[in-house]
């Protein structure tokens, strides 16, 4: 048995909101100087069949793997996967409708105005739900009138709230002056823990668990619940774990930017190592800012926007099981601060250096997983084909350490890279969407090792020039009998 801790089960989420691109932070922005951009944005938005069929969110949702998709021509989204599945073998992907039901569910200070209308569409949603509970249903209350909603939207600073292009509620704000809890930001946070929460309710049943298992959670989302006191003061994990019904655990936020669930994950598993956890939930929640983030490029070359989903991610550490992946903490790779913020030096520091250190070389490792951004999304921006430019970046330094040789990039790449499936949701993409397929395969004797490297932009927060990193090698558990198969 192994001394490290292990990755025992895992679930992944997608939530489709096209109706919330407009609060994405750009679009929300740029729509206050170009109000014609609303009509571009809504000539432009997918239904849900479309969303669901999507090559790279059946990926995501493991219904398809990462190899099945460099096969799929490109543009991905001009060739949708036949009998594509919403029930994915490693999560959902939520519908708008129900979503909403989840949003209001998730609201405990009548934030969230929806029309009795629309309340009982979303009421009925929910009753057919599987991740849905009693108690969501009994939040959502009969609905506010429309001339209530109207009134808050033009007296009280209320968002609207759409549905197919129709008006169907509002959302408030909780405070005159103070910023932080303006309905724009209370809505990015609210949407955040609705999604947290669905993530960890699809773990916890793909688990075999129920709430009062689990004793501790992580969020490594990409929110700041505050008030003007404490801005960003948390605490989003316990939050989740209350509508989760997880009466015997408490939580607490993780913060690194982009690099989040590695550090999470790293922290979580050192926790249980250390025996103070047994049963510890790592998730992050979507973020609404990114929606539509890249919506220029896509608009500009006639596509959809493709920027029209929440991720959501969780998973269960615990102490070895004889059968679950293991993260193995003697191999993890951080970015010093002394470090600098040149890309090679970054890689040396979370790549070559953790490999170093359990005798592995970079050229021996099964799979690496790195910033999986859909590149459909980011290449017609400009914003380049994030994954692709990585493993470059890493074949490189195998050749210059002498492991392969400049013939073998391609291959070096293709063998242990994969194509970047995950959406844009920052936090999201950071090599964790490929755990699960990590797992499977181990469990299946495809794969012995996975190494998961991110990356984040401390700089972003005008605190400092440093770039920040950190990665940990996942290993197939040593209580499985047999090797891995050709």
């Amino acid at each position: 048995m192994s001394t490290n801790p292990v990755v025992k089960a895992f679930a992944y989420l997608l939530v489709h909101t096209p109706d919330f691109v407009r609060y994405g932070s750009k679009p929300h922005r740029e729509t206050g100087i170009d109000p014609d951009l609303h009509r571009q944005i809504a000539s432009h938005l997918r239904s849900f069949e479309e969303a669901v069929a999507y090559p790279p969110n059946q990926v995501f949702l493991g219904n398809l793997h990462p190899e099945d998709l460099a096969a799929i021509p490109e543009p991905w989204w001009k060739h949708p996967v036949k009998q594509a599945k919403a029930n994915g073998a490693y999560g959902d992907f939520v519908d708008q409708e129900a979503f909403y039901g989840f949003l209001k569910a998730a609201d405990l200070f009548d934030l969230v105005y929806l029309t009795p209308k629309f309340t009982q569409i979303v009421s009925n949603r929910l009753k057919q739900h599987h991740l849905s509970i009693p108690q969501d249903l009994e939040k959502l209350g009969t609905g506010k009138e429309l001339d209530k909603i109207e009134h808050a939207i033009e007296e009280q600073a209320s968002l609207p709230l759409y549905h197919m292009g129709e008006l169907v509620g509002s959302f408030q704000r909780h405070h005159e002056e103070d910023a932080s809890l303006q309905a724009h930001v209370l809505m990015e946070n609210l949407m955040t823990k609705a999604s947290g929460a669905i993530a960890v309710r699809s773990l916890l049943r793909r688990a075999g668990y129920t709430p009062d298992d689990a004793d501790y959670l992580i969020s490594c989302s990409e929110e700041a619940v505050g008030d003007r006191y404490n801005r960003g003061g948390g605490n989003m994990a316990k939050a989740v774990g209350e509508m989760c019904q997880m009466r015997f655990a408490t939580g607490s936020d993780t913060k690194a930017f982009c690099a989040g669930p590695i550090y999470a994950l790293v922290h979580g598993a050192s926790l249980v190592k250390a025996g103070v956890f047994e049963n510890l939930v790592v998730l992050g929640g979507g973020c609404l800012s990114k929606l539509g983030m890249k919506l220029s490029g896509h608009l500009k070359h006639d596509m959809p926007i493709l920027e029209d989903v929440l991720g959501g991610i969780a998973f269960l550490i615990t102490p070895d099981d004889g059968q679950s992946p293991v993260i193995r903490l003697d191999s993890v790779g951080k970015h010093n601060i002394g470090d600098g913020s040149n890309q090679q030096d970054i890689m040396k520091s979370l790549v070559v250096n953790p490999l170093e250190r359990v005798g592995l070389a970079l050229s021996k490792v099964d799979k690496i997983s790195t910033e999986l951004h859909n590149p459909e999304i980011t290449v017609p921006q400009g914003s380049g084909n994030v994954p692709l430019n990585n493993y470059k970046l890493m074949a490189a330094l195998a050749v210059m350490r002498g492991e392969i040789s400049r013939d073998d990039i391609s291959r070096f790449i293709e063998e242990r890279g994969m194509p970047g499936f995950s959406p844009t949701q920052g936090h999201i993409p950071a090599a964790v969407p490929y755990l699960g397929h990590a797992a499977e395969a181990m469990e299946q004797g495809k794969l012995n090792t996975a190494l998961f490297v991110a990356k984040g932009s401390l700089f972003l927060g005008r605190m400092s020039q440093l770039s920040d990193g950190m990665s940990f090698l996942l290993e197939r558990n040593p209580g499985l009998s047999y090797e891995k198969k050709a």
